[in-house]
């Protein structure tokens, strides 16, 4: 099997030098590089995150510039009921600091992750993820690939552990990675 990548627009917010946000959103219709269109089904994510994998966090996929990884405890993840949530602590790196500059101004291009699909189903030009072995997330500096997510910038004076805002949000459209 081989690992593929998605890229979305998501909800990050920075909180000191936390980003918080979702990875994956549910149900949530994607068009992928027009061969197919691909949704999410919940619990998709519920193996890998029951399992005792480490998963990283890297910038635009790239595993020269991990962010954090649950192994360390420096990336949390978890499924609810809108999707995959993420919540990692930047490392004081330049790549780290420049994601969090990018993020506070808005200009972060949203989230996308790296998985081995283990259960989908098929329609015609449909595919739904219904089991995938999460190997990665990755903030993604430019375009990402879901819709349906959005983009925040927080500072540490409004503290709100793994809560997600509407204000401020930016959408983004979808582009596979």
């Amino acid at each position: 099997m081989t690992m593929e990548k998605r890229a979305l627009a998501i909800e990050v917010r920075t909180n000191g030098r936390r980003l918080e946000g979702y990875a994956a959103t549910f149900n949530n219709p994607a068009d992928i590089g027009g061969r197919f269109i691909e949704t999410i089904a919940p619990g998709a994510f519920a193996a890998s995150l029951r399992g005792r994998n480490d998963i990283l966090a890297l910038v635009d996929h790239d595993p020269g510039r991990v962010l954090a990884r649950t192994r360390s405890g420096t990336l949390r993840l978890a499924e609810d009921s809108k999707g995959l949530a993420f919540d990692l602590d930047l490392p004081d790196t330049s790549y780290g600091r420049d994601v969090l500059a990018l993020a506070e101004r808005g200009d972060v291009g949203g989230m996308s992750f790296g998985f081995t699909a283990f259960d989908e189903h098929r329609d015609g030009d449909k595919r739904e993820l219904r089991g995938v072995e999460l190997h990665e997330v990755s903030v993604v500096l430019s375009w990402p690939a879901y819709q349906g997510t959005v983009i925040h910038a927080r500072s540490l004076e409004k503290p709100a552990p793994f809560r997600l805002y509407a204000d401020r949000a930016l959408r983004i459209l979808e582009l596979m990675q």
